[in-house]
């Protein structure tokens, strides 16, 4: 505002996406495609998403499965490490295609401003008129609390903070969780250290594995979003398999000597409900993770039931991004798009639903608008 009481005006996008892994660039791709106006704002200093952040002993080979971008296929599998190779595929990706993506930049919250959405970071702000939250779950590691937690005089790590399989060389390790992460940290460390294994209820073990399976899986997880209430994992409904790489630590018993949960944590080990006790080094927490969506809080989207529920108006589970409360927010890698390939389709989806909701609106907006200046800073 200048000393007339003028206000400026500043850009305000048809649509902002918040994070750049696979959804968020595949979200990006498709609006370029439909020529709409947008950046997409990632948190991390360089491309790649989550998979920069993963341990070095994670191959593409280990990985579960990749899925294409549009128009690009994805690596294969290989021996190489999936923290060096997919961000290279990432990085080439963006420039290529000439994504518009801004770094490094970590979103605070987003906000209501009338018609408008603002996207806050710090001191800056977009303004837009729709959004896509691409942010997926890595930031938001879960660790459950137990009793005497605090006490406990060894290491205590989370997936995230996995360092490889050298690291407990020599250490008794206790793994807690029954995903597929924890799976894989058996795989690695029973054939070179002492393993044991706590999860809250006993594995299901899958046998076989088809695509039909696979959709009755996400679909259940749908149906859980589309209730409001939080998304659980689709491994939680499809069951675990063992892959080659864990081949050795189920020859050595690994995965038969699963306990139930402890009851507390004490300053050598854990204890259970019936005294028995265990020493360990190390506690690792496979527990996994919960959608990094607490930005979006001052929209207020959550449900009485603690999730966000979303839209579903196709066929395909993978394809709902509509957010039920307010239909200028969609989500993409949440709930059943939980997927590298669930991303993708997500991702387009919520390209094409957002150029319909603009299409209907009554008049569009030009490229600006006014905004008074001390309440927004361009992007």
């Amino acid at each position: 505002m200048d000393g007339a009481g003028c206000s400026t005006t500043v850009k305000v996008y048809d649509v902002v996406v918040i994070g750049a892994g696979q959804a968020g660039l595949s979200a990006s791709y498709h609006l370029a495609r439909l020529g709409l106006d947008h950046v997409v704002l990632d948190a991390n200093a360089q491309p790649g998403g989550a998979w920069q952040h993963r341990w070095d002993s994670l191959s593409m080979q280990d990985v579960h499965g990749v899925a294409d971008l549009p128009d690009a296929a994805a690596p294969g599998g290989s021996s190489d490490r999936a923290n060096a190779v997919l961000p290279d595929w990432f990085a080439r990706y963006e420039a290529e295609r000439g994504l518009p993506v801004v770094r490094p930049v970590r979103v605070d919250r987003v906000t209501s401003e009338g018609d408008l959405l603002g996207v806050h970071a710090g001191a800056r702000t977009w303004w837009t008129r729709t959004l896509i939250n691409a942010t997926g779950t890595w930031t938001q590691p879960f660790l459950p609390y137990y009793p005497g937690a605090e006490s406990f005089r060894g290491e205590q790590l989370h997936t995230v903070d996995y360092p490889g399989p050298e690291h407990f060389d020599g250490k008794r390790v206790l793994v807690v969780g029954g995903g597929a992460s924890a799976v894989q940290f058996i795989g690695e460390l029973a054939p070179r250290t002492d393993v044991l294994w706590a999860t809250r209820r006993p594995p299901v073990w899958r046998s076989d594995w088809d695509e039909r399976s696979g959709r009755d899986a996400i679909e259940l997880v749908q149906k859980r979003v589309r209730a409001g209430l939080p998304p659980a994992s689709v491994v939680s409904v499809t069951g675990l398999g063992l892959r080659p790489q864990e081949q050795e630590a189920a020859r050595l018993g690994a995965y038969e000597r699963r306990r139930p949960m402890f009851a507390r944590i004490e300053p050598d080990g854990v204890r259970w409900a019936d005294g028995t006790f265990e020493p360990v080094d190390v506690i690792l927490w496979a527990t996994g993770f919960r959608p990094a969506v607490a930005h979006l809080a001052p929209l207020h989207l959550r449900s009485e039931l603690g999730g966000i529920a979303l839209l579903q108006t196709g066929a395909d589970v993978q394809t709902a991004t509509t957010v039920e409360r307010d239909p200028r927010v969609h989500l993409v890698g949440y709930g059943p798009s939980a997927s590298t390939i669930g991303g993708n389709r997500a991702g387009r989806a919520a390209a094409v639903a957002v150029r319909r909701h603009l299409a209907e609106l009554d008049g569009r907006l030009s490229s600006a608008t006014s905004i008074p200046r001390e309440s927004a800073a361009a992007g």
